[in-house]
């Protein structure tokens, strides 16, 4: 008798062996079923192996209360401690399954078929099944039979007898078998339909690639013939009918519950098409419509039931077309696109348990391994298998993967899914889920062999495993690549120099050769600098793939590299500064702009990094002019002092296209700005303040070269067009307008000819051919245009406006803002104009009817002869010119009484219009959209041609890449254009209500 307060020796032994309640054991073990045994440490040492001692302890009793009878119960309790692999078994499937004891508890003989241990019981095939299923002649039946045969399954399993690949392959098999038993049933049910019908069942998915899980939908495609001379239609109509029934059986809930559903979905045209086709119809859909995805997906086809003719004949017709898949247009562009949109249809709350589909999940090695087969199973066949470890030796064997990436996918697949085989195996219920709770996750532990600390010991191996996919998946498809050209490994298998084009083809690369010796100049070698070019490689031909123009980024990485390959901070750069590689690859990839501009000064890569010296973020005017006006200062001459200020120029103007493109793009860290307005705004902004930036330093300049500190008159520059409105797209030439005012005692004439010779001067030091971009003014939107003088004093302006003005000169104004120069006589000019640019009394009709004409005349005469209208950002329907004089119409009407509308800036004034009810929301929203719209597509022309231009490019590269810039994934060239016209036929709408009534 045990001492009150004192534990009992079984209670110790119990915590010993791993139960977790040693109270609610002993309880159990106490039982008139177990008195017998209960003391036998046999028992107690085997329940102690099992995943969860607890819950095998309770299935034991259960199963030994559910036997008819003693005798029965007594034979059950002497097999189970005279045999040990029968007590390994049974014990080991009711510590890892609730569901299965709950079988046993319902069927209380089914033990027996754990009792026999034969070399045949070991590795059982389809034929095996078969027979275990043999006298099911009834749904409910059939469903007892499953259970039984996927009991002798999971007990080998958890019992070390089998390994993953084995369990997996002996459940496609019951699977197999399954199906076959159903279509059985079904026929019998039917046996006029079936006689006027062939009908085969293909699986796909897991269940066709021979690995399938414990529960999984069973994914299948139905093939059907008429038999005979028997009327097609009907045949097909008898075939769905059974396959429909078929699923029925396996699907349905009964008393017993459902085994597993079987889905169709996969069949051409999904859910919206027949459930059973002809096989000239399977044929001639793959042929003309499938996607990419419905190829990828046949690498898994494999007749399993049904008519075993049909079967092959389907797969012998389908199975070219799937190697013919690699060289569809945008072929690995399609199938990454798919792999993301899966990851992005994850819900926030399970990403982080997702064994499946999560980022460095079981999908990542499966997306990865079918890729290369599709691109390499053209010329090897050995490729050719179904079974992503099958498949994943082969491409190691063949040099298309490296041993030791293939080695760590392996290990981390198998851990993986036999992670995901235990989850599933608990309730047999389709999760893919890693549990929350304690006791789950340590039973999970415990069934894969992790006793000392469980629960820590899985999060660490769980977190480990998917770190090995996340880094290798991506770069699995790159680095082979490397060791082709570099020849570094001896005796390692590699891609053949045919293998490697192939891949580099597959990638979008246009001139593989080309590509291929820029990989081996930057990768071959011992030295350091080689070394880290092939960790980094990898992963940038991946982002450069993901580009409108991978040939056109590797190259210019390499031209990046060749300039700073020597300097001891760049390789570092992109090594350890996790955004700075990844923003290089987008930039280099994007266009020509970006890229120029860049090789002019490539140390300004620096600013791509994450660091304290880095940052894309566009610096505001007062640090640009200080930065600037302190390079004129040093500079010993007018020339060195502007070549400096175009020197900063030129690298804010990299900073901002790179933080453009990045925003637009996205990173793996960033998702692509969803307000495309923003990045409007931030380009806008940023080329605004810079060019202010730069005029103020080259008027210092200017002035100090030729007149010292003081310049003979005040002067001042207005900034007008877009650059008074904040509005510069990269391309844009600056409007600006020069007024001067005499300084005391300074003869006007001397005052004049100082002005003119400044203006001169700025122009021409702004212009003058160098590495740097130039800067080109554009006076003509001065008082009397072209034919006036270029400056003019503050009265000159006045006297003219107060005689001469017209209607499309106010309208001009609107856009007047002080840019550069005296910010005083800046501020006198700007209020000389607001009465003329915001009148009093608004707009006459015959000023309305003058503008309207203006506007016509200049679509007419500036239109470019042979453009499309409809897709002219600047002055198409619903372009720029649109919106932006719908809006100044605006502001010339009720400026003056409307203060919000005293703006310079088109989306401000737009929405200040909309605030105060002259222009309906919906309108204001429509026209904002078409604005940005319009200006973005601008922006990335300029970006990608690298010169300016208002419609889209004809080169079909160029227009890939002002549809990724505009967000349009690969192959998407005409949803954009088609997005495109319906925004600006919206705003053409209501323009014309607006404008024109």
């Amino acid at each position: 008798m045990t001492a009150p307060g004192r534990r009992s020796s079984t209670f110790t032994r119990l915590l010993r062996h791993g139960f977790t309640d040693p109270s609610a054991a002993e309880g159990l073990l106490d039982g008139a079923e177990l008195t017998e045994v209960r003391s036998d440490p046999v028992l107690l040492e085997a329940l102690g192996a099992t995943a969860d001692p607890d819950l095998a302890l309770h299935g034991l009793v259960r199963l030994l209360e559910a036997q008819p009878d003693p005798t029965a119960r007594r034979e059950l309790l002497d097999t189970l401690v005279a045999a040990k692999p029968l007590r390994d078994r049974l014990l080991g499937v009711l510590g890892a399954s609730e569901a299965l004891a709950d079988h046993l508890a319902r069927h209380a003989g089914d033990w027996q078929a754990l009792v026999t241990y034969e070399p045949r019981d070991l590795h059982p095939g389809v034929e095996e099944f078969e027979r275990g299923l043999a006298e099911a002649t009834d749904p409910v039946a059939l469903r007892v039979a499953y259970r039984r045969c996927l009991l002798s399954i999971a007990a080998r399993d958890v019992c070390g007898t089998i390994d993953l690949a084995e369990t997996a392959a002996e459940l496609a098999d019951l699977a197999t078998a399954t199906l076959r038993a159903a279509l059985a049933i079904a026929e019998e049910a039917a046996p006029g339909d079936a006689a006027l019908c062939r009908l085969a069942v293909i699986a796909m998915g897991k269940c066709g690639g021979h690995e399938l899980n414990y529960v999984s939908d069973v994914d299948v495609i139905f093939v059907g013939e008429a038999v005979g001379d028997a009327d097609e239609t009907k045949a097909l109509r008898a075939a769905t009918s059974l396959a429909s029934h078929m699923m029925r059986i396996c699907s349905e809930t009964t008393v017993e519950g459902s085994i597993w559903p079987v889905d169709a979905n996969l069949r051409p045209e999904g859910r919206n098409g027949p459930l059973v086709r002809t096989l000239s119809s399977h044929v001639a859909y793959y042929q003309r419509w499938a996607k990419t995805w419905e190829f990828q997906a046949l690498l898994k086809a494999r007749p399993v039931a049904g008519d075993p003719g049909l079967g092959a004949e389907y797969v012998a017709a389908l199975q070219p077309l799937v190697w013919q898949a690699a060289d569809r247009e945008n072929f690995v562009a399609d199938v990454q696109k798919m792999r993301r949109r899966v990851v992005e249809n994850i819900p926030a709350a399970e990403v982080d348990r997702q064994l499946k589909l999560g980022p460095g999940g079981l999908r990542d090695v499966e997306f990865a391994v079918q890729l290369l087969q599709l691109v390499h199973g053209r010329s090897d066949t050995s490729l050719h298998s179904g079974t992503t470890l099958d498949a994943l030796e082969a491409l190691a064997a063949g040099g298309y993967v490296g041993r030791a990436d293939a080695a760590q996918l392996d290990e981390a697949y198998r851990f993986l899914r036999s992670m995901e085989h235990r989850i599933q195996l608990h309730r047999l219920r389709r999760t893919h889920l890693v549990p929350e709770d304690p006791a789950d996750l340590r039973r999970l532990g415990r069934s894969l062999g992790l006793r000392t600390d469980p629960v820590v010991g899985l999060q660490r191996a769980w977190r480990r495993h998917a770190s090995v996919v996340r880094r290798l998946h991506e770069k699995l498809f790159y680095r082979p690549l490397l060791d082709a050209v570099a020849q570094l490994a001896p005796g390692e298998a590699r891609l053949s120099p045919e293998a490697a084009r192939e891949r580099m083809v597959a990638l979008g690369y246009a001139d593989p050769a080309s590509a291929l010796r820029h990989l081996e100049a930057l990768a071959s070698g011992v030295t350091r600098k080689a070394a880290i070019q092939r960790t980094l490689l990898p992963v940038l031909l991946g982002w450069f793939a993901d580009s409108a123009d991978p040939d056109a980024g590797l190259l210019n990485f390499r031209k990046v590299s060749d300039a700073l390959g020597k300097t001891p901070w760049y390789l570092r750069l992109l090594r350890d500064e996790g955004a700075a590689a990844e923003n290089l690859a987008r930039v280099l990839s994007a266009g020509r702009l970006a890229p120029d501009l860049l090789m002019r000064a490539p140390e300004a890569v620096a600013l791509l990094g994450d660091g304290a010296t880095g940052g894309l973020a566009p610096r505001g005017r007062p640090q640009l002019e200080q930065e600037i006006l302190a390079a004129v200062r040093r500079a010993e001459g007018g020339e060195q002092a502007v070549t400096a200020a175009r020197g900063v120029r030129r690298r804010e103007l990299f900073r901002t296209a790179a933080a453009d493109i990045v925003g637009s793009y996205g990173t793996e860290a960033q998702p692509a700005a969803a307000d495309q307005g923003a990045l409007v705004d931030l380009v806008g902004d940023a080329i605004s303040d810079l060019t202010a930036a730069t005029l103020a330093g080259t008027l210092r300049a200017v002035v100090r070269e030729g007149w010292g500190d003081t310049l003979p008159t005040r002067f001042a520059i207005i900034g007008m067009g877009r650059f008074g409105g904040h509005e510069l797209g990269y391309g844009s030439d600056a409007d600006v307008l020069f007024v001067h005012e005499p300084r005391e005692g300074v003869d006007e004439r001397e005052a004049g000819d100082a002005a003119n010779k400044v203006v001169a001067e700025l122009r021409r030091l702004l212009q003058v051919p160098s590495a740097d971009p130039p800067l080109l003014i554009d006076a003509d939107l001065r008082p009397e245009g072209k034919s006036g003088p270029l400056v003019r004093t503050l009265k000159s302006y006045e006297a003219y406006y107060r005689r001469w003005s017209l209607v499309w000169e106010r309208h001009a104004l609107l856009r007047a803002e002080f840019v550069a120069g005296d910010a005083d006589l800046g501020r006198r000019f700007t209020e000389l104009v607001d009465p003329l640019r915001y009148p009093a009394d608004g707009l006459g009709e015959d000023d309305v009817r003058e503008i309207r004409r203006l506007k016509a005349r200049m679509e007419s005469e500036r239109l470019p002869r042979g453009a499309d209208p409809k897709l002219h950002a600047k002055l198409g329907p619903g372009g720029l010119s649109d919106v932006e004089w719908t809006v100044q119409l605006v502001q010339l009407r009720h400026g003056h009484t409307e203060a919000g509308l005293r703006t310079t800036r088109t989306r401000a004034a737009l929405a200040a219009a909309s605030s105060a009810g002259l222009i309906p929301a919906e309108h204001a929203g429509i026209l904002d959209e078409a604005w940005v719209l319009a200006t973005r597509v601008r922006n990335a022309v300029m970006l990608v041609r690298g010169r300016a231009g208002d419609t889209f490019p004809t080169d079909p590269r160029e227009l890939a890449a002002v549809g990724r810039y505009l967000g349009h994934g690969p192959g998407h060239a005409g949803d954009m254009l088609d997005e495109y016209r319906r925004t600006a036929r919206r705003a053409r709408a209501v323009v014309e209500e607006l404008f024109y009534a």
